[in-house]
């Protein structure tokens, strides 16, 4: 009689999901019937045998330390056999099967500093990218932006109050390391000024021609300048993306004086009700001003209100401005229209695919 097959165990590859799965996920998989917003941060999964999972969502942050992530880890240990997840979003998700659970664990999680919600209409997490922390070719930073921002809107947060969810997204710079082409609102760090080039130390640094094919639209050519082989930079080609300093540590691009932060509003990947949108420029430009962000922060907060005083139930920000016109968006909430907002991009976001349904 031959042996049963065995799974073979390698260190090949990701684990396999199913084993970090709760108990309760795992005899209900697939066998999920609706879910219930019970409050703000809780959710309630009902199964077709009548099991009833409840998750609550905290936020959380992108950058943690050991400290805080074994606090939260005592948590899940304390109230949920030592299971939890992080979202894409940055939020952390404690699952249970216990509803006399949720309270003494909220109340835990307010005494080290999570709140909880980001759940039905509401404002959730923002994710975003490394910023100034880490990244070289960003234009702004991350995380002092998103606390900023979430500091001001933390109400949309903790409670369900939106016309329909509302995801905000930051990039540091416009290689768009975050989801900023589809969020409802997106900040994103933008450069206004071609790299410095260092012309002294670019021979002993970098390899000319590796430069050059680093430039996607070819702004950057060999030449010589006192003397020297360098490179030129033709201004108008430049889009300011960092590929050249990111292979040329003698063409920075930071630059604090020039360096800012643009908004932009109206874009999502749902489905429901209208195919997805890419978002669309709000605010060309607004200075980066740490540590708070002042300008950034009233710019958003400004954009909610507006959108939360005028839409219709369920009307995500895009649909609300797509319904009122654009003319009627800038009027409403006091941003300047310049010339800078006009989409001279030729066959771009009128012919992208951007649903899911395929019709031939």
């Amino acid at each position: 009689m031959p042996e049963p097959t065995r799974k073979r165990v390698t260190d090949i590859g990701p684990p396999h999901y199913e084993q970090f799965l709760p108990p309760a996920i795992k005899e209900n998989y697939g066998k999920w019937l609706y879910h219930e917003f019970v409050k703000p941060g809780v959710l309630m999964h009902v199964s077709e045998s009548g099991a009833k999972l409840f998750t609550v969502r905290a936020g959380g942050s992108r950058l943690m330390s050991i400290q805080k992530i074994r606090m939260i880890c005592d948590l899940a240990d304390k109230y949920c056999g030592g299971y939890l997840r992080f979202t894409s979003r940055h939020n952390i998700e404690f699952m249970f099967t216990d509803p006399t659970q949720i309270d003494p664990l909220i109340a835990d999680l307010a005494k080290i500093g999570h709140p909880v919600g980001g759940t039905g209409r509401s404002i959730t997490s923002i994710v975003h990218t490394q910023g100034w922390v880490h990244c070289h070719s960003a234009a702004t930073d991350a995380s002092g932006i998103v606390k900023s921002v979430m500091d001001g809107v933390i109400e949309h947060f903790t409670h369900s109050d939106l016309p329909a969810k509302c995801r905000i997204a930051l990039a540091c710079c416009l290689n768009m390391c975050g989801a900023v082409h589809c969020s409802d609102i997106a900040i994103l760090g933008i450069h206004r000024r071609p790299p410095k080039i260092d012309h002294a130390n670019l021979k002993k640094t970098c390899e000319i021609p590796n430069v050059s094919a680093s430039c996607p639209t070819a702004a950057i050519r060999p030449g010589t300048v006192d003397g020297m082989p360098s490179v030129v930079v033709e201004e108008d080609r430049c889009m300011f993306c960092a590929n050249c300093y990111t292979v040329c540590p003698s063409m920075k691009l930071n630059d604090p004086l020039n360096d800012g932060v643009s908004i932009w509003v109206g874009g999502k990947v749902s489905n429901a009700r209208h195919e997805p949108m890419f978002s669309k420029l709000a605010i060309p430009y607004l200075p980066n001003n740490p540590p708070r962000w002042p300008e950034v922060t009233d710019a958003i907060i400004n954009i909610i209100n507006v959108w939360k005083g005028h839409a219709r139930k369920n009307e995500r920000l895009g649909e609300w401005i797509e319904r009122i016109g654009w003319p009627r968006f800038f009027q409403m909430t006091g941003i300047q229209f310049e010339k800078l907002h006009i989409d001279d991009f030729k066959h771009a976001g009128l012919t992208f695919k951007r649903s899911a349904h395929l019709m031939f």
